[in-house]
C-alpha cells in the first residue's frame, strides 16, 4: 500500500496546525491518534485523506501524492469518517451505507448482489440490521454514529481514517465499535488510523501510538512502548501511572483527588 506522511506541515494563516509530522499506516494494524485537544489529531486524519493541503511535505498512497488522486478512485482505497458528520434529511439507515458503495459503481449501473452483500454485512457489523428501515432523524447519537460507521464499511475500502468514532456511544457500543475495528485490521487486514481521546481505549486497540501536542509529535511507535515513557504525564499534564492488568496489558490511570502538574484540569480516572 502504503499511506505515508512525510514531514508534513500544514498552516492556517499565522497558525500552524501540524509541524513536520512523519507517519506510516501499515495494512493489518490500529494507528491511535491521541493527544489534547487542539494538538492536531483531525487536521492528521484530514491530511491523510487528502482533505487538507500540505504547506509542506507530502501525503502519498502507494507512492503517488495523494492530491493527484481522482476522488472516486482514492474512495475504493480509503474510506474517512469525519467527527459529528451531518445526517441527510429522510433518509434511512440502509440507504446512507449504500452511499458507501457508490464509488464502486459505475455510470447508471445498479447495485449488484456484491453491493448489496457489502451492505448487508455493514449492517449487521454495527447491530443495525433491525433498524435499517429507521429514519436518520429517529435516532439516538449512538445509532446515527453506528449508521455512519456502516457506511464506512460498506465503502470496503482498505483504509479506515475514523475522527472520535465512539463519541455519544455508551460505553458497551464503545467497545463494540473498537472489537469490531480491532476484526477488521486481524482478519481483513484492513490499516485503521483512529483519532481517540480515551487514552486506554486508545493503548487497548491500538499496534501504534501517535501522541500529538500542539501540532508536534512527542511520541511515535509501538503501544507496548510508551509505559516505558512520562510523555502521557508531561502531555496532558497530569500526575498519573501506568499500571498493569493480569494480561500483562496496560491502563493509565489518574488517581481521583490527585495534584495536577501544573494548572487545574478535569481529574478523572481513565480505567
Amino acid at each position: 500500500m502504503p499511506l505515508r506522511a512525510d514531514e508534513i506541515t500544514i498552516k492556517y494563516g499565522a497558525m500552524t496546525a501540524l509541524d513536520g509530522l512523519s507517519i506510516e499506516v501499515r495494512p493489518g494494524e490500529i494507528t491511535s491518534l491521541i493527544g489534547p485537544n487542539g494538538s492536531g489529531k483531525s487536521t492528521a486524519l484530514h491530511a491523510l485523506a487528502g482533505l487538507a493541503r500540505c504547506t509542506h511535505g507530502t501525503v502519498s498512497l502507494d507512492a503517488k501524492p495523494i492530491e493527484t488522486w481522482k476522488r472516486r478512485d482514492l474512495a475504493k482505497r480509503l474510506s474517512f469518517l469525519p467527527q459529528n458528520p451531518t445526517s441527510p434529511e429522510n433518509m434511512t439507515i440502509e440507504q446512507l451505507v449504500r452511499q458507501g458503495r457508490y464509488a464502486h459503481l459505475g455510470l447508471f449501473q445498479g447495485f449488484s448482489r456484491r453491493d448489496l452483500a457489502a451492505v448487508g454485512w455493514a449492517l449487521e457489523q454495527t447491530g443495525l440490521i433491525d433498524l435499517a428501515d429507521r429514519d436518520l432523524t429517529n435516532l439516538s447519537g449512538g445509532e446515527r454514529q453506528r449508521a455512519w460507521i456502516a457506511a464506512a464499511l460498506a465503502q470496503e475500502a482498505e483504509i479506515l481514517l475514523l475522527d472520535e468514532p465512539t463519541s455519544f456511544l455508551d460505553i458497551g457500543h464503545q467497545v463494540e465499535v473498537l472489537q469490531l475495528l480491532d476484526r477488521l485490521s486481524t482478519e481483513r487486514g484492513i490499516a485503521v488510523v483512529l483519532a481517540i481521546h480515551d487514552l486506554n481505549h486508545a493503548m487497548a486497540v491500538a499496534d501504534n501510538v501517535v501522541l500529538l501536542s500542539k501540532g508536534k509529535l512527542i511520541f511515535e511507535g509501538r503501544s507496548r512502548e510508551l509505559p516505558n515513557t512520562s510523555y502521557l504525564q508531561t502531555t496532558f499534564e497530569v500526575h498519573g501511572n501506568f499500571e498493569a492488568t493480569a494480561s500483562g496489558e496496560h491502563y493509565f490511570r489518574v488517581p481521583l483527588g490527585g495534584t495536577p502538574l501544573q494548572k487545574p484540569r478535569s481529574q478523572k480516572t481513565f480505567q
